[in-house]
Order: structure tokens, then C-alpha cells, then sequence
């Protein structure tokens, strides 16, 4: 059976936007609250995030988590956000007021560090009715202690190492959802998938990359 025709349609000024790999389409995805997601952007430049095709936005940053950053990501991204709200550094009861904030702005979701204890992930969800994504960065993670403590997904960020912790997540737990860093190029966003991710981060070029080549452009047309 040939493929279906999909109808596209594109502005003029709104023509020039990030796409991520057409591969992530291979993952099954994960449905939150009736949306089905595959692939995420992981940016926090509010720019890029209002101009991509992501499913989602995955919002962490190297910084104490503020709430007036994730007020304006909230505000400009048109599709679902997953807020960082530390875990690390920022833990506590500061992590769990951050994370209840960020509920009632209206994001999908909250993103823990991976030093995140297990006391705070089951205080906080307690106090929260969206998901807690904890971010996973080892295979020698105790996986089950997390998701006993209230984890509903977990994000996979192990640099060249990722498929292989996505295959220790997925051997003792078949259905709990992944997501997952792809790599650099299609063939690693390809693996990553079979180890068992649902869906994948990609992380776009930075602004200042994007308009160099528009730049380069304008110096050889004028």
C-alpha cells in the first residue's frame, strides 16, 4: 500500500523553521493527557521554541530553576512543555514549590536532575498531578527505587552511552516510558529507538549558528 499524501501548508514569513529527523516518526511515542509525543526540542531560546515542529519542549537549564523563565517559555511555546525544576543544586522544598508552580502555568510536565533523591521525587509527587521525568545519566541507577518513589518517565542523557541504558531500562521494565537523547545523526536516533526509547530529544542549532548561515546568504546575494 503506497504511502498516504499528507497535505502541507507553509506561510512566507513563517517558512524558515527547525524540523527535527524525520526518523524520530519510527518511535511509538508517549500520550500525555491525550497527546501523543515523539520528539522534543531541548532548547530554552524562546525563538527556536516558537519555531519548530517539535511535539514538545523539554525546558532544563544549568541554572536555579526560576519560575519567571518557565512563565515565559509557558507563554510562548505552542505546544507541550516539560519544565526543569532542579533536583540537584535546587532541592527541597524549593524543587516542590517551583514544580507546583509550573503546574499551575500549565506545563505538561517536570524534569528532576539526576541527583535528585528519592524522598524529594515521592514528596513532590505528592503535591503534583502531572508527570515527573527524572533524568537518568547511568545504567547502575536504581531504577525500580524510582519509579517506586513516583518517577513517570525517565530521560535519558548518556552521551554515546545512551542506547545501552535504554536497553537496562527496557529489559526490567517493558512498558515504562522513555525519552531519550539521539545522537548526532540519523543512524544513532535510529538506534536509540530499537533500544526501547518512545521518544527523542533533539537539541537544535543555536540562534547565532542559524543566523550565520542567513548572513552568509545575504553576503553573496547583495
Amino acid at each position: 500500500m503506497p504511502d498516504k499524501y499528507i497535505p502541507e501548508i507553509k506561510g512566507i514569513l513563517r517558512n524558515n523553521i527547525i524540523e527535527v529527523p524525520q526518523v524520530i516518526r519510527e518511535a511509538s511515542g508517549i500520550i500525555v493527557f491525550g497527546r501523543r509525543i515523539k520528539s522534543l526540542i531541548f532548547s530554552t531560546d524562546v525563538a527556536i521554541i516558537r519555531n519548530t515542529n517539535a511535539d514538545a519542549v523539554i525546558a532544563v537549564y544549568p541554572f536555579t530553576p526560576q519560575p519567571v523563565i518557565a512563565e515565559a517559555i509557558l507563554n510562548v511555546s505552542e505546544v507541550p512543555v516539560f519544565c526543569g525544576v532542579g533536583g540537584g543544586i535546587t532541592t527541597g522544598k524549593r524543587a516542590i514549590r517551583i514544580a507546583r508552580h509550573v503546574e499551575f502555568q500549565g506545563a505538561i510536565g517536570v524534569v528532576v536532575n539526576a541527583p535528585t533523591p528519592n524522598e524529594l521525587i515521592k514528596a513532590m509527587r505528592e503535591e503534583i498531578d502531572i508527570p515527573i521525568v527524572v533524568t537518568v545519566v547511568s545504567e547502575k541507577e536504581d531504577f525500580r527505587g524510582r519509579i517506586e518513589a513516583g518517577a513517570s518517565i525517565f530521560n535519558v542523557s548518556g552521551a554515546a552511552n545512551t542506547p545501552n541504558i535504554v536497553r537496562r531500562i527496557r529489559e526490567e521494565f517493558p512498558h515504562v516510558p522513555i525519552i531519550a537523547t539521539g545522537g548526532p545523526s540519523d543512524e544513532t536516533i535510529r538506534e536509540t529507538i530499537k533500544a526501547g526509547a518512545n521518544a527523542i530529544t533533539y537539541t537544535p542549532p543555536t540562534t547565532g549558528e542559524i543566523f550565520g548561515k542567513i548572513m552568509d546568504k545575504y553576503r553573496t546575494t547583495f
